[in-house]
């Protein structure tokens, strides 16, 4: 009898082995995929718990996506160079400068982030009083103008435009967020406030209900001042005629664009799984679920607008679907 107990229990102790054995290297084959967001709530993060939650890349067999919150570009850019986050969202303007080691006050080179999709773009806004007579961030010289909140990307993008324009060191700066600004605005201790997201923008909704108001040509001081040439990231797009009310004509501006990038030694079958993944009807319906922003997500947008080197996996993904050359 005792020596039926022992065989019965040694058998279950191997077969236990075996089923762990199993299990462990199962887990092992799967390549653990961290996804650089951003801070709670803003739109990198829902970028990457949409793709974290989407239930086709919850079965992936291959690899496991986990969603991690950030201080945003900048810090995405770091932690996917140096391989603490395999993939994550970062503006292309700061893949750019970084990859050319042009990032303010740090002129390292960050060489192993590469672009996967471009995701949404970021565009720049002015608002202006309809009667003030402002046609260009020239003519902002001696006013008091919404700049955004200092350490955010709105900030950062209006000070480097500003400065190319040679008028950051000749306007009144005001740090404040969107709304504040609007109110501001509303209340005439603003001449002017910048923006740079999506439209239509809540805050300038919220102007245009308290005053007439007017969005300067930013396209064409781009163009007139070298800026694209200075600055290939950024692109040109205008805000259609009617999106806030009384602005009656289409307003040419330029837009920064968030990507979807990878480290460099994230195996090519992984960024190519993802990528077919979510570059579906399906999988881009469950994209603009989580966020309308998501609704320019497409096979036909995503190699565009990118002017740095694609990882390998989706290098082969946009030319199997004839996106690139």
């Amino acid at each position: 009898m005792r020596n039926k107990l022992f065989t019965l229990i040694i058998g279950i102790c191997a077969f236990s082995m075996i089923i762990f054995a199993f299990s462990t290297d199962s887990f092992a084959r799967k390549k653990r995929v961290i996804f650089g967001g951003g801070p709670a709530g803003g739109t990198f993060q829902v970028v990457a718990n949409a793709i974290q939650v989407y239930k086709p890349v919850k079965a992936a067999k291959e690899l496991s996506v986990k969603a991690q919150t950030s201080a945003g570009s900048v810090e995405n850019l770091r932690k996917t160079n140096a391989g603490r986050q395999q993939m994550s969202v970062v503006y292309s303007g700061h893949v750019w400068l970084g990859r050319n080691g042009k990032m303010k006050n740090d002129p390292k080179k960050y060489e192993n982030v590469l672009a996967v999709a471009w995701l949404y773009g970021a565009p720049a806004q002015l608002v202006v009083q309809a009667k003030a007579g402002i046609k260009s961030v020239k003519d902002l010289a001696g006013k008091k103008v919404g700049v955004g909140n200092a350490g955010s990307g709105a900030f950062a993008n209006c000070e480097l435009f500003f400065s190319h324009m040679g008028v950051w060191d000749k306007i009144e700066r005001n740090a404040m967020g969107y709304n504040d600004a609007a109110a501001a605005f509303g209340n005439n201790q603003l001449d002017a406030f910048w923006l740079f997201t999506a439209f239509p923008s809540g805050a300038v909704i919220m102007a245009a209900q308290t005053n007439d108001i007017a969005l300067v040509n930013l396209d064409a001081d781009a163009e007139t001042s070298g800026f694209y040439k200075k600055y290939p990231y950024f692109s040109r797009l205008a805000v259609p005629a009617k999106t806030y009310k009384g602005v009656d004509y289409d307003s040419p501006s330029f837009q920064d664009s968030a990507l979807w990038v990878a480290n460099s030694k994230v195996p090519a079958d992984v960024v190519y799984k993802l990528l077919s993944l979510i570059y579906t009807d399906e999988g881009l319906k469950h994209m603009v679920s989580q966020k309308k922003t998501f609704k320019h997500m497409s096979l036909q947008t995503g190699a565009g607008n990118i002017v740095t080197p694609f990882h390998p996996g989706a290098e082969k993904f946009w030319k199997e679907k004839g996106m690139l050359k």
